[in-house]
């Protein structure tokens, strides 16, 4: 099924039997991808800071070796987002007064990815501070949505989607926060894995204000990777997990599953819940179960307000709020405690269900939008809202530490729309493996 696919470039394992097969060698990947960039890149402008001729020189160095077993990534080129650290490449996070910070190494998932054999062309765009769901920043530009450049390719990691779904590059990474890698890759239409917290490290993931104290893997926050197949996503997460992977074992045809496509703080655009609707339907005459509603789902509007005073506490490092107010060790404290006893309750359903499906934003690709965030609106079925409520379904999987993989399954008029596949936590293959049977019923 063609969801305004944009590229037929081969995936990175695909890319790397190549290599590894001698159809192409390491130097030939890394000119062909530097060629698609400098071709498609200008009104996209994803791939903001540009490593070209260090990665040749590294694609050389791999040209008379063969791929040992530990590198299926071997001579993969591929981008990172701009907040991970890449030796001798700034990480300014798009603020200008800190342009010109060099990271001194690079981050651990980049190692880990290097270590793989994959060589890394550059970095990819984002907004200030990682905290929109658009890429536009002072340093960098902005950055379009390459189905619409009119239009944001999401955030914060708006840059890593819009790289992969053009076809640029085969695989990216990013993070996540409040929908930083799933509403980029709804946005854009390629697959991603918002990872349970704590089973990527972070390490060289730091806000330049915090370079070098050891300040990373933060509340909330998960790095996680973008790819255009389920089968790449997760090699990436495998070769980056710090934790061991709990393996999937049960087909989604003997699942339970729960969809859940309402929520009390934000309803979801005709323009979202009709691909979706279409797909539940296509699963549900498939033989897959789906229940549409349980008791056992959480408070979704108190959940809400918890993960909205978590998100903004944690973003400011307890900084002042809006209204002056400031978080005090015992509200933090207070609200971790919160935090696991929603965790506890999304535990308690996911004894009942396998999965849960959702959609990742209310909303499809908006028009740029220069409004400061907290004073934004958007137009859900005709209603005028607040920006601020999309969140929710961001925070649906965040604040109780869940993983979501999200994949492209229908597009309404020439804009994508993905759907979270969302499992208990450290269930992370689960949601990959799931997605990709939903891929192959829907015909993907």
């Amino acid at each position: 099924m063609d969801y305004t696919k944009l590229t037929n470039e081969p995936g990175a394992i695909a890319l790397a039997g190549m290599i590894a097969a001698g159809e192409l060698s390491p130097l030939e990947a890394v000119d062909a991808a530097i060629a698609r960039i400098e071709a498609l890149d200008g009104p996209i402008n994803a791939v903001v800071v540009r490593d070209f001729e260090r990665a040749r020189d590294r694609a050389r160095a791999l040209t008379d070796q063969a791929p040992s077993e530990r590198q299926p990534l071997f001579g993969v080129p591929m981008t990172v987002k701009e907040s991970f650290d890449v030796a001798g490449l700034p990480s300014c996070w798009g603020l200008e007064k800190f342009a010109g910070t060099i990271a001194p190494e690079d981050a651990r998932v980049v190692r880990l990815l290097k270590d793989a054999g994959a060589i890394i062309l550059g970095k990819t765009n984002i907004p200030p501070d990682l905290s929109d769901w658009q890429s536009d920043n002072p340093v960098y530009g902005r950055t379009g949505n390459p189905h619409d450049t009119g239009r944001s390719p999401g955030g914060s990691s708006g840059g890593s989607a819009a790289a992969v779904a053009s076809g640029m590059v085969p695989c990216e990474y990013g993070t996540d926060i409040g929908g930083s890698v799933r509403v980029p890759a709804h946005f854009c239409g390629v697959w991603t894995v918002k990872t349970s917290w704590g089973l990527v490290s972070k390490e060289g993931h730091d806000h330049p204000l915090m370079a070098g104290l050891g300040a990373h893997d933060g509340a909330l926050s998960i790095a996680g990777p973008f790819a255009r197949n389920a089968e790449d996503l997760e090699l990436l997460l495998r070769l980056t997990a710090a934790l061991p992977l709990r393996e999937a074992t049960r087909p989604l045809r003997d699942a339970r599953v729960l969809a859940l496509l309402d929520h009390p703080v934000s309803p979801i655009d005709d323009a979202v819940r009709a691909p979706i609707e279409a797909a539940l339907e296509v699963l549900a005459a498939a033989g897959v179960q789906i229940a549409r509603s349980s008791e056992l789902v959480p408070d979704l509007n108190q959940q809400h307000r918890d993960y909205m005073r978590m998100l903004n506490i944690g973003m400011s490092r307890g900084g002042r709020a809006p209204d002056g107010t400031r978080a005090t060790a015992t509200d933090w404290f207070d609200l971790l405690d919160v935090q696991a006893r929603n965790e506890a309750a999304w535990a308690a359903l996911f004894e009942q269900f396998d999965y849960v499906l959702a959609p990742p934003a209310p909303i499809l690709a908006f028009e740029h939008d220069a409004t400061d965030i907290r004073d934004r609106k958007v137009t859900i079925n005709g209603e005028v809202r607040s920006f601020v409520e999309v969140f929710a379904w961001a925070g649906l999987v965040t604040f109780p530490n869940l993983p979501a993989t999200v994949l492209p399954i229908g597009h309404t008029a020439h804009l994508p729309c993905g759907l979270q596949v969302i499992g208990p936590r450290w269930g992370d293959l689960g949601t990959i493996g799931a997605a990709r049977e939903i891929d192959v019923i829907l015909g993907g």
